[in-house]
């Protein structure tokens, strides 16, 4: 079984008719093909490149990521001498995706990487937290990369992203005891050395993914009696010039193969990336995003996974004399779980392809003016990733908390066991919707996309797009959702009351979310009929949800928006 072959969604959304700009932005008319041997002569040599190496992937999770997961999560790293050991099974993963050159997969060719788009490199991101969703969190953040290939010097993109290329791993360092959510508050302190022409950091990080990284981002405060994002800025730091202890490493709910640790920065020599004060204003800005498609990413792997734990064991466990998949209380369950994973798959590659446009673009303008047309085209796309960002995100691993809830439901007490995979699953699923900016925090991102109209806008083109006549009914009802949807936005906006528009924030995203997703998977469903039944079902549970955030914003009274803050 190769995790990329067995799920028809990956095929489809790689072939998708977007790939053909976002390949041809991306390889700069085939510009590398004369200089590098395994570069791309045209779109369908690019196309067939990334099915080669998504094969490989989907093999190195079936045959050796997957395998080991459940040892990972049972070992989990170690702590020796203020270093992290890996666990044994989370060292072979690694070994696996470093041999098979799967580091620096959307890194330019020049500095050792593959320059492949973002849509296939997030979908093997998605096939490795499938697989082991720990294991994405030290894989994927090769992601860092893109940020030091964004704003590092180019001194700096040549010492560091061929080492990532070849194998070492990243980590960016933000977070601190004081400092979660609100980054503003971060103290580390950056001091500029003049005798040794660098700078120092002092101070602790907490919650550090994979925090004995090789190359850490780290966000510090650079400018003196400063108490904002004003006052920070980024750096690099190098492990091999030390200067950094692990504290320790947190004792966790779950993704348990991923170091998770508390990091002491004890005059550690360090380089500045970029500009100064920008490092919380624009650095960090652009990292988290990137972050949270990676989030986005490993939420759909595990709404996969427990998709396919919870179908398994309903076809094979029989009571009352058939499989409990006959009884509609399951096969709802199961039907739904299909739905919500193809739906939020859907919505990971439509951000996707929004994201790999505007970052070529930004690229280009790197090395030359851009065309009127094209700085009309990098606005409009990087806007539509910054709508559709949050809201992936958001709903993406709200569905993959759902979906592995429902897998131990269907398994009854045997899911609570640990002898099933769904135990693990459910507890690797929970933190998805935590780190890198809280379900709260998304629809906080997401909220002034309804207020200003980018999602209705979206919504209105998807509805102009034609579709097969069998789905007719299926686009009507998305016509009737989008009708409700516009009208409480509009209510909501007009009241201008900043606490009751946030009281309703989260209603109001769910609902443009459910249009959405339900217009992707109806495109979907219109390019291959395989997507057909997930179209019918998620569109039918997402318009009684919306019917159902209809009723609740029409019918309330906003002078009862203070029983909510009675135990404030």
């Amino acid at each position: 079984m190769n995790y990329f072959s067995d799920t028809p969604g990956y095929r489809l959304h790689l072939h998708h008719p977007m790939m053909k700009r976002i390949v041809e932005l991306k390889e700069r008319h085939f510009a590398d093909k004369d200089t590098y041997d395994y570069a791309p002569h045209d779109y369908e040599d690019a196309m067939d490149s990334y099915e080669k190496v998504l094969e490989i992937v989907g093999q190195i999770c079936d045959e050796i990521i997957a395998p080991n997961a459940e040892s990972v999560d049972r070992d989990g790293p170690s702590l020796h001498d203020s270093r992290v050991t890996y666990a044994p099974g989370t060292q072979r993963n690694m070994d696996a995706v470093r041999k098979a050159g799967l580091t620096g997969i959307a890194m330019p060719r020049r500095y050792g990487g593959l320059n492949f788009p973002i849509v296939p490199y997030i979908m093997a991101a998605d096939m490795v937290s499938r697989a082991d969703a720990g294991f994405e969190n030290l894989w994927g953040l090769q992601d860092c990369a893109e940020t030091l290939y964004e704003f590092g010097n180019e001194d700096q993109r040549r010492r560091y992203i061929p080492r990532v290329c070849a194998g070492e791993t990243m980590s960016m360092d933000l977070t601190e005891p004081d400092a979660g959510s609100d980054l503003q508050s971060v103290m580390l302190k950056a001091s500029f050395d003049a005798d040794s022409d660098c700078w120092r950091l002092n101070g602790v990080k907490r919650f550090i993914t994979n925090g004995d990284a090789d190359i850490h981002l780290v966000l510090a405060r650079s400018e003196d009696g400063t108490k904002d994002g004003r006052g920070l800025s980024m750096f690099i730091y190098d492990k091999r010039n030390g200067g950094v202890d692990v504290r320790r490493i947190e004792n966790k709910l779950g993704i348990k193969g991923s170091p998770t640790c508390e990091l002491v920065f004890r005059n550690a020599r360090a380089e500045l990336c970029g500009e100064r004060r920008l490092g919380l204003i624009k650095y960090v800005m652009a990292l988290m995003n990137a972050a949270r498609l990676g989030i986005m990413a490993q939420a759909v792997g595990i709404c996969e996974a427990a998709f396919r734990e919870g179908h398994a064991y309903a076809l094979a466990r029989r009571q009352f004399g058939k499989a409990i998949i006959e009884f509609p209380a399951v096969y709802e369950m199961i039907a739904l779980m299909r739905a919500k994973t193809d739906a939020a798959r859907a919505l990971l590659y439509e951000t996707a392809r929004f994201v790999d446009i505007y970052k070529a673009l930004g690229d280009i303008a790197g090395e030359r003016k851009l065309e009127p047309d094209e700085r009309s085209e990098m606005k409009t796309f990087a806007r539509l990733a910054d709508a559709f960002t949050p809201i992936g995100k958001a709903m993406a691993t709200e569905f993959a908390n759902q979906n592995a809830y429902d897998s131990i439901q269907i398994h009854g007490g045997s899911g609570f066991m640990k002898d099933y995979a769904s135990e693990r699953l459910y507890r690797d699923a929970r933190i998805t919707n935590i780190y890198e900016g809280t379900t709260q925090l998304q629809v906080v991102a997401a909220i002034r996309h309804v207020t200003t109209g980018t999602y209705l806008a979206r919504i209105r083109e998807y509805e102009a797009a034609e579709c097969k006549s069998e789905l007719d009914g299926l686009k009507k009802k998305l016509a009737g959702m989008a009708d409700l949807y516009a009208e409480i936005a509009a209510d909501v906006a007009a009241t201008k009351e900043p606490e009751y528009i946030d009281f309703q924030a989260r209603r109001l995203v769910e609902a443009a979310a459910h249009c959405i997703m339900g217009h992707l998977l109806l495109q979907d469903a219109d390019r291959d009929d395989r997507f057909r039944p997930s179209a019918e079902v998620y569109v039918n549970y997402a318009q009684a949800e919306v019917d159902r955030i209809y009723s609740f914003v029409k019918r309330f009274d906003r002078d009862n928006l203070a029983f909510f803050k009675v135990h404030n």
